[in-house]
């Protein structure tokens, strides 16, 4: 330790620790509980980054109080009590008020929670639909959502999107604008209108999932408390919307994911690829779920969140790796690549064929895609070529990709995962 080293049980240090803590767990929720006061999603996230401010000021000097988080609760609703109190005199000396009575509803926080109690119930959910608003293009609704509720950093929502980290940053500071333009309030849509915007509170749900299930940076490959978050929504749009397939479709692809986090890494925290898991370490629980949400979709219908349920579903039912039907996750693929041709389908399809005997025609379909300008820095397209020749014997070739896909990932742990493949095709003399 240097003399400018904090001290290890310094208590300043230790309450900023708290306060990044509690941020990371309840800031979605204060968000979305402020706007659900003050019916401005930027204004809320304003009003929360505020909150954010007075504890790191507050907690290193008078130490971290003993309920954190209905401390940042209560302290940024003071404050949007406070600008609503403001915001009511201001209006009220330019004689513009026109709606008393709804501002002292807005003073009454016990009163409104019961008053703006509705068939969502959910905070969170609510902000979700809110900022699915028509007003937005569908990708601005989505990185905005993943911003405010998912809490990912532009870059994570960058990588997300395959687009550059400056076109994310614009699309978000973009949707706050048309919004506050559009003046679009935190309100419900009513039970029709939540139909016309479930297709993008889906892709948001199933963005914050695939966050918490492969994390695009940071240290750890997955991030078990974003799945969980994306998993609560998702039962929770199934309970509200039970005749949706897609919203089925979702949840049973969620949970039979899910089901796999806990055999995704070694007791050091090393990524574990899917082959390689113990599958006795799978949540059985989870995959019942998933099977029962996937009958449910098929019953009603489905659509591409139901197909790719039924390719973990085919995963979920392989007792060993060996056993896997890649035949019939390669037909499945095959649907999906016809219904939605994104880039990252086509790779996973080109992986299906490539693991269903055919590795010769699964690289042939990586390879179409290596001029894709969205995949050009995305590590799991060398990851598959480096995969799929390693199955033909190029080693030398796949080693080269691994390494090539170790240089571009941001993931700590796939980065050693890719190293660790590149290292093991290394010959005798290598």
């Amino acid at each position: 330790m240097t003399a400018t080293d904090p001290a290890p049980d310094d208590p300043g240090q230790a309450a900023r620790r708290a306060v990044e803590a509690v941020w990371r767990i309840e800031s979605a929720r204060l968000i979305a509980r402020i706007a659900r006061l003050v019916r401005d999603v930027g204004l809320a996230e304003e009003i929360a980054q505020d909150t954010l401010v007075a504890a790191l000021v507050q907690w290193p000097a008078t130490g971290v109080p003993d309920d954190p988080g209905p401390w940042l609760t209560a302290t940024a609703k003071h404050r949007a009590v406070d600008l609503l109190r403001r915001q009511q005199r201001y209006a009220t000396k330019l004689d513009l008020l026109g709606r008393d009575v709804e501002i002292q509803q807005e003073y009454a926080e016990a009163a409104l929670d019961d008053i703006l109690d509705d068939h969502i119930g959910d905070d969170l959910l609510r902000l979700i639909f809110t900022a699915a608003h028509p007003v937005l293009p569908v990708q601005a609704r989505v990185a905005l959502t993943l911003r405010m509720v998912g809490g990912l950093t532009t870059g994570e929502i960058a990588r997300a999107f395959l687009v550059p980290e400056a076109t994310a940053a614009q699309r978000i500071v973009r949707a706050k604008r048309a919004l506050a333009a559009a003046r679009v309030r935190f309100e419900l849509p009513t039970p029709a209108e939540l139909v016309d915007r479930l297709g993008s509170v889906l892709e948001i749900v199933y963005l914050i999932f695939n966050e918490g299930y492969a994390a695009t940076g940071g240290p750890a490959w997955s991030r078990p408390e974003l799945c969980q978050e994306a998993l609560r929504l998702g039962r929770l749009l199934a309970g509200l919307l039970p005749d949706e397939p897609e919203v089925h479709g979702l949840a049973a692809l969620m949970e039979l994911q899910a089901s796999r986090l806990g055999a995704r890494t070694d007791p050091d925290g090393q990524p574990v690829l899917l082959p390689d898991q113990d599958r006795r370490r799978w949540d059985r629980l989870l995959v019942r779920r998933g099977l029962a949400a996937l009958d449910r979709a098929e019953t009603l219908g489905g659509g591409v969140y139901t197909l790719q349920a039924a390719i973990a579903a085919c995963h979920a039912r392989a007792a060993r790796a060996d056993l896997t039907d890649w035949s019939r996750i390669a037909a499945l693929y095959e649907v999906l690549a016809h219904l939605q041709p994104s880039p990252v389908i086509l790779l996973n399809r080109a992986v299906a064929v490539g693991l269903a005997d055919d590795p010769v025609r699964g690289l042939a379909l990586a390879d179409d895609l290596a001029h894709e300008r969205a995949l050009r820095d995305y590590p799991q397209l060398p990851a598959v070529r480096g995969e799929l020749l390693a199955r033909l014997g190029r080693a030398d070739e796949a080693r080269a990709e691994f390494t090539r896909a170790a240089a571009l990932t941001r993931n700590d742990g796939e980065r050693t995962l890719f190293r660790r493949r590149a290292e093991g095709l290394r010959g005798p003399t290598g």
